[in-house]
Order: C-alpha cells, then structure tokens, then sequence
C-alpha cells in the first residue's frame, strides 16, 4: 500500500493519523535471513559473552577489543549498523557487583567505542545505554553490557516509522575489518 502523506489541512493530519495506526497493526515483513539463526536457533547454554572470550576467534566473534578486564563485541544482531557492545570480561549481571578497575575501564572503552564510530562510519549521534532486567530491555541479562549504537541522519526514515521495517546495509564483517583498522589508529 503505497499513501502519500501531506499536512495541508487537520483532516488530512487525521487521515495521517489512522494511517500510521493501520500499518502499526499491520506492518509488512522484509526478508532478513541472517536474523534466522538468532531467531529460531538453538539457543547457547553459556553466556555469548563469556563463552566469545573464550574461543580466541575474534574476527569470527566480532571482537574488536580485549582489554584487561573489558571488552569490545560488535552485535551480531544490532539495532544499527556498527552496534558495539562492552561487557567486563567476568560474568557480573548488575552495576554493584563490578569492581572499580571494571567500571572503570568499561568508561574508557565506552569513550574509545564513541570515538572510533565519529571517526569510522561516521556516525552524526550516538546512543549509550545500559539495559539491566528483561522488563528494561535486556535479551542478555545475566552479563552486564553497555550498548554504543551509532545514529544517522535518515536512519528513522519513513521504513522505521511508516513501514515497521529496519534496514542493515551494510554487512557484519565490512564493519568489524572497519572498525578495526581505525581502533589500531586510535591507540
């Protein structure tokens, strides 16, 4: 269905009104098969993160960054292109449990991932959060982690709004091999 919205008069920002309710309710699907695995998958035993430090794959994992006691994902299934992710390398579930030297380096990395995306995407906005709980909007909530997600001029389009519908466009590793030529620059 394709609607032409325009504000000329109040009942056309009525008639815009009921539109964006009907496509809320009956919003389109667009085909993103690399969400499947995340979807429909088995689902790991292990925490993602914990069981990622482990493996020593990196490229593979998206690990970007090993620090002491931090570390830097890019997300498999982000809200945007260039999604970061810091979680403290021990599995800790809530901000009292990290110790100083943690919390501490989890700040630095968090800087250091704002950075890198100014610099290698480049973003034009930037969110930081931490989601503790489910009810708060953790899928992960047994390890603590700090989403760094990039922003776009036009990245809440009319797709996002309109059409209920997200656009990735560009590739995983394209990214990660990005992302990591400019974090060897910055330090």
């Amino acid at each position: 269905m394709s609607i032409l919205l325009t504000r000329n008069n109040n009942s056309q920002k009525i008639l815009d009104f009921k539109i964006i309710l009907f496509n809320l309710y009956n919003m389109e699907e667009l085909w993103a098969p690399w969400r499947a695995e995340y979807i429909i998958g088995s689902k790991e035993k292990e925490c993602i993160f914990c069981s990622r430090l482990k493996q020593k794959r990196d490229r593979q994992n998206l690990i970007l960054y090993r620090g002491k006691n931090a570390f830097i994902i890019l997300n498999r299934y982000p809200y945007n292109s260039g999604h970061l992710m810091i979680a403290p390398n021990k599995h800790k579930s809530n901000l009292d449990k990290l110790t100083k030297a943690e919390y501490t380096e989890m700040f630095r990395l968090m800087i250091l991932s704002s950075k890198l995306l100014n610099i290698a995407m480049p973003a034009d906005g930037l969110n930081i959060g931490i989601n503790i709980g489910e009810v708060a909007g953790s899928s992960i909530t047994d390890h603590l982690h700090i989403h760094v997600v990039p922003r776009f001029q036009g990245d809440t389009n009319f797709m996002p709004v309109v059409g209920l519908t997200k656009v990735q466009s560009l590739a995983l590793l394209d990214i990660y091999d990005s992302l990591k030529k400019h974090l060897k620059k910055l330090q």
